[in-house]
């Protein structure tokens, strides 16, 4: 029996987390050690769901998730990204051959940059957030005029979304750990 279950779905893995603790609840109350037991089960693979609904892969400014989602990064995420090597670069420079001038270049250049990227972390979460709603409505609409094409379209949609938004997520995680 296939299961049209998708393991990367979010909401997924907090239904079956819910109802693997309520069986495991019920396994308690009841005595049961087997209904325990699949409860217990249950919330692990929710757990392992949960995990790979928020894994993502990044190479550059690309983003891949599991599910098949790909996104690029918006232009100002990149160009913010190079301003700030950039600045920092001339700040280095600046600040070892003494030339203040340079120096303070490199750090408004490097702002700059920060402002920038986080203007364009914005735009793809909104972006990330509308194609994902937009593909799921569109989803829900093929599903119920049997539209597989128009299914299809609406899921990639709704993947490329997810995979906008947990590029953005992975940058900002990079960046809490390195500061």
């Amino acid at each position: 029996m296939a299961s049209n279950k998708d393991p990367t779905s979010t909401l997924q893995s907090y239904v079956d987390a819910a109802t693997g603790a309520v069986q495991s609840a019920i396994g308690s109350l009841t005595g049961s050690t087997a209904d325990q037991a699949q409860g217990e089960n249950r919330k692990a693979v929710a757990d392992a769901e949960h995990a790979a609904s928020h894994s993502a892969a990044k190479l550059g400014p690309i983003t891949a998730t599991p599910d098949g989602g790909m996104a690029q990064d918006s232009a100002n995420r990149t160009a913010g990204s190079w301003k700030q090597s950039a600045g920092a670069a001339k700040e280095a420079i600046g600040g070892i051959v003494g030339a203040e001038g340079l120096k303070q270049q490199g750090i408004r250049q490097n702002q700059e940059g920060k402002a920038q990227e986080a203007q364009g972390q914005v735009e793809d979460l909104g972006r990330g957030l509308q194609d994902r709603v937009g593909g799921a409505i569109g989803g829900a609409v093929a599903g119920l005029t049997g539209n597989e094409a128009q299914k299809a379209e609406a899921k990639k949609q709704h993947d490329d979304g997810k995979a906008r938004q947990r590029g953005v997520e992975a940058d900002l995680q990079k960046q809490a750990a390195s500061q």
